[in-house]
């Protein structure tokens, strides 16, 4: 049962209380999972050129920890690299370490399962699996898990933060959630993008992931991409995942024992090939291992694929600003 109650109050920040001590007792802890290793990098820049998107400097990131704290998340784990860590804490963590519990972990290329070593030349990590697989011993909690320079909106959390407190782990099959954002949300206006195409039956459960390259809708709102089986079918309202999941803590158990097979598996380039959530999710459904719920947003998403992308994500911003939906300053 979810035991808080939102408030808003007279200055328009929301907090959470609990009706009486029992409920309090009651409160399950959850944890938003940021996956921030690779963060800056798209660019070939560092962090510290993370583009601002208020006049207070805040970045994509900051809005997205408010928004999962103001849904009821108690604490946030960054995923990051060693060699970030010190310019990542002066950028961002040491903001947020002020207004929710924080805590670090490390993706390292070299973080391997016994019996295995890097493949010589391989410069990068192994992808969002290992990444979230590194959370394993800090992370007891039910937990989402975003990309650390996307923006979701407020909808996404409040129903995964929802979905997990008033659901539970029973049995085999894993009990997880996915924030099912609508593809027009999610296009740039600059370009291609790729997206996690899903196919979803009337009971709103995950059947399929289907990553497509090369997505763009067209002036007259049909959409062109580069996979010939969605061609015939995809359209401008169908569902796609933006790396936005819900699971609880045997999720990671799962990665763990599938990291190890995805190593062992010899198809792929083993200097670039990558153990990537949607794929791992995809094949837990494909073995009836795992059911996943998919929950609407109307949210816009809001990210930056193109360097052009940037001006229109701080005008979003700004708009967001202007009409009430977030303060100009987020952090006291």
């Amino acid at each position: 049962m979810n035991t808080k109650q939102r408030n808003t109050c007279r200055d328009g920040k929301t907090h959470c209380r609990y009706s009486s001590a029992t409920e309090k007792e009651q409160h399950m802890k959850t944890t938003l999972i940021i996956m921030a290793a690779g963060i800056g990098s798209r660019f070939g820049t560092g962090i510290k050129q993370l583009a601002k998107m208020s006049d207070n400097g805040e970045i994509i990131m900051d809005y997205s920890i408010y928004d999962a704290k103001e849904a009821g998340f108690d604490k946030v784990v960054f995923v990051i690299r060693k060699d970030i860590e010190e310019e990542f804490k002066a950028v961002i963590g040491n903001r947020i370490g002020s207004q929710i519990e924080v805590e670090y972990v490390y993706q390292e290329l070299t973080d391997l399962p016994e019996g295995f070593t890097v493949p010589e030349g391989r410069k990068k990590p192994w992808g969002t699996g290992q990444a979230v697989l590194a959370c394993k011993d800090v992370v007891k909690e039910p937990f989402v898990i975003i990309n650390a320079d996307d923006y979701y909106g407020k909808e996404a959390f409040v129903k995964l933060h929802d979905f997990l407190i008033n659901g539970k782990q029973e049995g085999e099959v894993l009990n997880m959630a996915m924030a099912g954002f609508v593809l027009k949300n999610t296009v740039s206006e600059n370009g291609a993008v790729t997206r996690g195409i899903c196919t979803v039956d009337d009971d709103d459960m995950l059947t399929d992931v289907l990553e497509t390259s090369g997505i763009a809708i067209e002036a007259d709102g049909t959409v062109v991409c580069d996979r010939e089986e969605v061609k015939s079918w995809i359209t401008p309202d169908v569902h796609v995942s933006m790396n936005m999941w819900a699971a609880y803590p045997e999720f990671l158990d799962k990665l763990e024992s599938g990291f190890a097979e995805f190593l062992k598996d010899e198809s792929g380039d083993p200097l670039k090939k990558e153990y990537l959530i949607p794929i791992i999710v995809d094949g837990l459904l494909k073995q009836n291992k795992a059911a996943v719920k998919v929950l609407e947003t109307q949210d816009k998403w809001i990210g930056i694929t193109y360097k052009e992308d940037t001006e229109l994500a701080q005008a979003g911003f700004r708009e967001m600003i202007r009409s009430g939906k977030y303060p100009a300053k987020l952090w006291d």
